[in-house]
């Protein structure tokens, strides 16, 4: 136990140099992107700003400083939760975050929760019938899915399901707090559009790694004895082969945010990437920096929870690392 800590104070701690080189690498870019946050703002109150009205808002704002001394001074921001104001609406950036940000968790929850659940039943389902005409189907459907960009996938259930059928809404949001079922009603093609591509991927890894399991000496032994193949299955197997999936479902993460940029924008979702979306167009450059950076931190937070989660199903990582 005493070890298993450890390690999990040893990855803490190594996040701390990620975060920072995430915040060094999206200064930087916003640095050299050739957008002016000073002729932005001041255009953005009307007219045509002057060259000593350019100066003096750099000099108000610091941005008149050294690059290194700029970047301190925005580490020290991000981690004060000061992100900005809004050149447009003169809004803390914070305050745009936190009202676009709870519809892009649950967007992102959701198509994790469809895509491992999908990718269980059908991973496992191919490997229990391997070869049979069931693994066959699986396998074309799940290289289908891997294939299939979320943007296409989601056009296409938009066409199926909103206008040939008219099921589902084909656009916009209601707040779970308002409206539950219409809610889900809403988010079903989203949640659907963003988590079959990663299903895909994952339950082809699934079904890899239950085939190999289940070719291990342990399991003919255990099976040899009487014991039920349901329960050698769901008690060895399954967990030995989930080590695996758990490992790469961590690196779908960034596609899965990826994606949930262009699925709010196909479904005019008010989320994180419609936000990041309209501060690009509108030349917004700081909600687009903020924007960034909680992304990018959120993608470094999951991964660190997803290899703890990796450390506590695989006794032998810890007994490696001591």
């Amino acid at each position: 136990m005493a070890l298993f800590v450890r390690l999990i104070i040893q990855r803490i701690l190594l996040l701390i140099p990620l975060l920072l080189g995430v915040i060094l690498f999206v200064f930087i870019v916003m640095k050299f992107s050739g957008a002016d946050p000073a002729i932005a703002a001041l255009a953005g109150q009307g007219g045509n700003p002057t060259p000593a009205q350019i100066a003096q808002f750099r000099h108000e704002n610091g941005l008149d400083q050294p690059l290194i001394v700029q970047y301190f001074y925005f580490v020290a921001d991000v981690f004060r939760g000061n992100l900005g104001y809004s050149l447009l609406n003169h809004q803390p950036v914070t305050q745009i975050i936190g009202t676009a940000l709870p519809l892009t968790l649950q967007l992102t929850g959701l198509g994790i929760l469809v895509a491992v659940v999908l990718a269980l039943l059908l991973g496992i389902t191919g490997a229990l019938f391997r070869d049979r005409w069931p693994d066959k189907v699986i396998r074309f459907a799940t290289l289908a899915f891997v294939a299939a960009p979320s943007f296409w996938v989601a056009l296409l259930l938009v066409q199926w399901f909103s206008v040939d059928v008219k099921i589902f809404p084909p656009s916009g949001y209601v707040n779970p707090q308002q409206n539950l079922g219409q809610f889900f009603l809403y988010m079903v093609l989203p949640m659907v559009s963003l988590a079959l591509p990663i299903a895909g991927a994952l339950a082809r890894i699934v079904r890899t790694s239950m085939v190999e399991e289940l070719d291990r000496d342990y399991v003919r032994t255990a099976m040899g004895n009487g014991l039920p193949r349901i329960v050698v299955v769901g008690r060895n197997v399954l967990r030995n082969a989930l080590i695996n999936p758990l490992t790469v479902l961590g690196l779908q993460i960034g596609y899965l945010i990826g994606g949930a940029v262009i699925i709010e924008t196909t479904f005019a979702l008010p989320g994180m990437g419609q936000t990041m979306i309209n501060s690009v167009i509108n030349s917004d450059p700081f909600v687009v920096q903020g924007v960034v950076i909680v992304i990018a931190i959120g993608f470094v937070v999951v991964n660190m929870i997803v290899d703890i989660l990796y450390l506590a199903v695989n006794p032998r990582l810890r007994s490696a690392a001591a």
